[in-house]
């Protein structure tokens, strides 16, 4: 289990890393926008992430 949890903070700093090097400029404007948020806001889609999350991790294991 330790290599597979591993393995997966490695796919998902991987991903985070994309859009920073592929497009700063999006980015920059992304956390912008972010900050312009109220904290309810960022907790529903923080929710919402985490409960995507699990369901694709439950539709994976089948």
């Amino acid at each position: 289990m330790g290599t597979t949890f591993l393995m997966a903070i490695a796919l998902m700093l991987i991903i985070e890393g994309l859009l920073p090097f592929l497009a700063p400029n999006a980015w920059r404007e992304t956390f912008r926008r972010i900050m312009l948020l109220k904290d309810g806001q960022i907790r529903f889609f923080g929710l919402t992430s985490m409960l995507v999350g699990v369901l694709l991790l439950l539709l994976a294991r089948g």
